[in-house]
């Protein structure tokens, strides 16, 4: 079978999962099994189970067979079949049930046509003077003041990353990121043609010796780190570590993207109120606001800013002006910060509750943090722990899916906690505790 037609019944699985054929955790047949079945030959079949594995629609387990991933995408239920409540601990979009109104009041008259007229007008990548100054201020943070006519803005938080990016790391070029990171760095970076260097990590975050090996061995362009309330692991790095990375990065001459997102959760100002020249300081109000209502932010060093602006052009980054009219009346009458502070409250609630329930078990994390690293016990694995969720209707992230080195993946899951309503939460975690009891080979049977 030549190698399009092996790739083609690999798209006719990955579609038989997509619409609910397979659901995460079902088992595949045996590759000779299923050789028989296509009527094709077991090289085939083994070809075919590679690709699978390669697009992490599948894991395989060593004397137990081929199992659909939980991060395989399931199809719609057929109406009527009982399945039961679908809790998501996978995506991480905070949404308070009194937001709603809040932002309603805010946009309150941005249909008029007056303001409409002005927020349908083409935008550019710095906005307007007005947008520019509201933001600057809701973006400072102790003793860090962005400036404003320092911002460029995109349309999301992560086109504000591949912005960054393009402007700082050249096609064929390499970033160091944390060994642990936010997934999405690792697409974007893929379609900017640039490699990904792993950096040790402890529990302070990136360790800044790792950086300095990393560059001997590798010759880094830039790093990408998250220095507070970092995705997946919750850390935040203390004030001593934030000057010794700083330090090790200006000797090398590196710029530092510094991803803010969820940094509205904690009081450490950004990298950049010690190293205003070297950081690019990335953030939006994805998490803060609603995932539907975006805008996102950049504030380069002043050196950089013109090849930001470029990148943003060249990458068709530019946000909307509805996006900027939103985001400007959001910012600028407080009800952005006013969501943070709701948030940051629900966010304690939240993590005391699963520190609560899963009492008892490896937990990493931040206090007011809307996702944890649990670590499994020796008798699950990460991907197997992932799936028998998932046929229990709760959705997890397994390691690997933040993993640089995906061979290196630590036997761990990430919780995303901003999504359930709490007594959903509640009772994911309360099935969670109970699969962690029990060994992943008994736990079918003993339910």
């Amino acid at each position: 079978m030549s190698r399009s037609e092996y790739l083609r019944l690999a798209d006719t699985v990955a579609a038989e999962i997509a619409d609910g054929t397979f659901r995460p955790g079902d088992r595949l047949p045996p590759q000779r099994a299923f050789a028989y079945e296509r009527k094709i030959a077991v090289s085939t079949a083994s070809r075919v189970y590679a690709e699978l594995l390669r697009r992490g629609l599948v894991v395989g387990e060593v004397g137990r067979g081929t199992f659909i991933s939980g991060e395989a995408r399931r199809g719609v239920a057929a109406p009527g079949e009982p399945r039961g409540i679908r809790i998501d601990l996978e995506f991480n979009y905070p949404m308070l049930p009194e937001q709603t109104g809040l932002i309603a009041k805010s946009l309150a008259g941005l249909e008029q046509a007056a303001a409409l007229d002005a927020a349908l007008r083409q935008a550019t990548s710095i906005g307007t003077p007005s947008i520019r100054s509201i933001a600057a201020l809701h973006l400072s943070k102790g003793t860090w003041a962005a400036e404003a006519d320092q911002l460029v803005f995109t349309g999301s938080g992560r086109q504000s990353i591949g912005a960054a990016l393009a402007a700082v790391v050249p096609t064929g070029g390499r970033c160091g990121v944390e060994a642990l990171t936010y997934p999405f760095i690792k697409g974007i970076a893929a379609r900017l043609g640039i490699t990904l260097v792993p950096l040790a990590m402890d529990g302070e975050g990136v360790r800044p010796d790792s950086v300095q090996k990393a560059h001997q061995e590798a010759h880094l362009s830039a790093i990408y780190v998250q220095p507070a309330v970092q995705n997946p692991l919750g850390t935040t790095m203390s004030t001593t570590r934030r000057v010794d990375l700083v330090r090790v990065v200006e000797e090398l001459g590196l710029p530092i993207i510094e991803d803010n997102v969820y940094a509205f959760l904690d009081d450490e100002p950004p990298l950049a109120s010690i190293a205003p020249d070297t950081c690019l300081v990335i953030d939006s109000l994805s998490k803060m606001v609603a995932p539907g209502l975006t805008l996102g932010f950049i504030v380069p060093p002043r050196h950089l800013r013109e090849s930001v602006m470029a990148s943003v052009r060249s990458g068709g980054w530019t946000a909307s002006g509805f996006a900027f009219a939103a985001a400007e009346r959001l910012m600028g009458d407080g009800t952005a910060a006013e969501l943070a502070r709701l948030k940051r409250v629900d966010a304690h609630a939240r993590q005391k509750l699963a520190r609560e329930r899963l009492a008892g078990y490896e937990i990493q994390s931040h206090a007011g943090c809307y996702h944890l690293w649990l670590t499994l016990p020796a008798h699950w694995r990460s991907q197997s722990f992932v799936a028998a969720a998932a046929r229990r209707d709760i959705a997890l992230t397994p390691s690997t899916t933040f993993a640089v080195n995906s061979g290196h993946a630590p036997n761990a899951v990430r919780l995303a906690l901003a999504a359930p309503a709490m007594d959903q939460l509640d009772a994911g975690l309360g099935v969670l505790a109970s699969m962690l009891g029990v060994g992943e080979e008994n736990f079918d049977s003993t339910e």
